[in-house]
């Protein structure tokens, strides 16, 4: 029998979320610079995760495209922590490569690790891609009152994440991170 406390716990949760999209991909990056929208960098992976917040009611505060740069990244990523937003969400880049680099430049901004993201996360995936599960290294986190998660680049990655995690857990997040409406 499942207990009734996550149910309890999703009460007064917010409701009206606020997301800024970035996509790292170097290669995307050098095509199409400092696009402004998915459409505009044809970018699918960025394309699902806009419209998965916009379908679902939420919104859209800025959509960025960046290169696998720590640097470039992180800089980013601290200028977003002081943007009007509740939910930061990265896709590409949590690979093993040596270019894969957005866990490094974003993981020591987080206060804390959300670690049953990246746990549960890759346990949906296993359905998707088997064993190769072991090569992401999806996370999340919290840097003051903002979430941030950090996602493989593959559409179907970011599909199952917002489908299956963000969406469903990140107004209750937000509300023990203290930041509800």
């Amino acid at each position: 029998m499942q207990s009734s406390t996550p149910r309890s716990h999703k009460i007064s949760i917010k409701e009206n979320i606020r997301f800024a999209l970035i996509t790292v991909s170097t290669s995307r990056f050098e095509k199409y610079g400092r696009a402004r929208s998915p459409q505009e960098a044809e970018d699918l992976s960025g394309d699902r995760m806009y419209t998965k917040v916009k379908d679902n009611g939420h919104e859209v505060i800025s959509y960025s495209l960046v290169p696998d740069d720590t640097v470039f990244i992180r800089d980013l990523i601290s200028r977003m922590i002081d943007e009007d937003v509740d939910v930061i969400v990265t896709s590409g880049g949590t690979g093993l490569s040596p270019d894969d680099v957005t866990i490094e430049a974003i993981s020591p901004l987080f206060h804390k690790e959300i670690h049953g993201f990246g746990e549960y996360f890759r346990y949906l995936s296993i359905g998707q891609i088997g064993s190769s599960v072991v090569l992401t290294r999806a996370c999340a986190g919290i840097v003051g009152n903002k979430v941030i998660f950090c996602l493989p680049g593959s559409p179907n990655a970011v599909d199952l994440a917002f489908s299956e995690v963000i969406l469903p857990e990140a107004g209750h997040i937000l509300k023990h991170v203290g930041k509800v409406a």
